[in-house]
């Protein structure tokens, strides 16, 4: 069951009504959930006449997957975010620093008096906002967006449906991790026109041809640690710049996805490099293991089952400081 945030609704759902220029961060390196909801809530203020932005702090470029969901033309490139923003709306970011280059935005909007609205479902988040609408029970934020337009009396229309499915979709995994209540969401968003095959194939079922080969070379030094995880195993594998050369980074984040099916492991682990020895780590768990506990002792946070940190370092030192901290959790 969600929980019960009709007071923080209201407070969110006040701003926005009067807003005349608003501006909505997803976390660095969007996933269809970040994106998806901000997407959906900008469509809507977008029809009534706000000026609206969408944008994140990095990479540069749009992950080609989500382009199609931007039917209004919302999404700017960081730079043209506002220093000070009149009214900020953050989604899916557990915390400040999720935000990238963008999280200096939070403290110049609320030193001007401004506002800003968090929407998200991560049981870290702190409440970083002037309004914080948190509600980790959700199994995506674009839920919790869902929600605020329904308060907000939207019209929930294909496009904006649309959006609001693709965060759902991937977050639950293809509904595995849906519970009944969320199933009715997503049969609501079908019925407002969600073609459901056309939205989640090409985020979760369609690559290049050079994603096989980037894939024989990884899983082909995959790693089963049997006593790690306290005996519960993890399986791990490591994507270099050179493995990711010339793939989106859909293609290499959809790698932990696979390596997570090995069933002797409770915990995977995935360490993909951002620049030499830089890495952005994607941990994943069965049930036993609180992933999200693993990546707070490594600078990160997440979800119980999916989480992730950064690094930096040689592979076997990332990936050693990973199994210690599977040890203490």
């Amino acid at each position: 069951m969600p929980q019960d945030l009709t007071a923080e609704l209201a407070a969110a759902a006040a701003v926005l009504a009067t807003a005349t220029d608003v501006t909505l961060l997803a976390h660095v390196n969007p996933d269809a959930d970040a994106l998806g909801s901000a997407l959906a809530l900008g469509l809507a203020l977008h029809r009534r006449g706000v000026v609206v932005r969408v944008s994140f702090g990095a990479p540069a470029e749009v992950p080609e997957t989500l382009r199609g969901l931007d039917v209004a033309g919302l999404l700017v490139p960081a730079g043209e975010v506002p220093a000070v923003p009149s009214v900020l709306v953050a989604l899916d970011a557990g915390s400040v620093g999720r935000l990238g280059a963008l999280g200096d935005r939070v403290a110049s909007t609320i030193e001007a008096g401004g506002q800003v609205v968090v929407l998200d479902h991560h049981v870290s988040n702190p409440g970083f906002g002037t309004v914080n609408v948190v509600d980790d029970r959700a199994e995506a934020t674009a839920l919790v967006v869902l929600r605020l337009l329904d308060v907000l009396g939207v019209e929930i229309d294909e496009p904006i449906a649309r959006c609001v499915y693709a965060g759902l979709v991937t977050d639950t995994r293809s509904f595995r991790h849906a519970g009944s209540d969320t199933h009715r969401v997503a049969a609501r968003l079908i019925d407002a026109g969600v073609d459901a095959e056309a939205v989640a194939r090409p985020l979760m079922d369609s690559h290049p041809f050079g994603y096989l080969n980037m894939l024989a070379s990884v899983l082909g030094r995959a790693v089963l640690d049997r006593e790690a995880a306290n005996g519960l195993g993890l399986v791990h594998a490591v994507v270099t710049l050179e493995d990711a050369k010339g793939l989106r980074p859909e293609e290499v984040e959809s790698v932990v996805d696979l390596i997570r099916t090995a069933q002797e492991a409770e915990v995977a682990a995935v360490l993909k490099e951002l620049r030499p020895s830089t890495w952005s780590v994607s941990l994943r768990s069965v049930s036993a293991v609180d992933v999200r506990e693993v990546a707070q002792l490594l600078g990160g946070g997440g979800h119980r089952r999916a989480a992730g940190f950064t690094a930096k370092g040689p592979a076997e030192q990332v990936l050693a400081s990973i199994v210690e901290a599977l040890g203490r959790s």
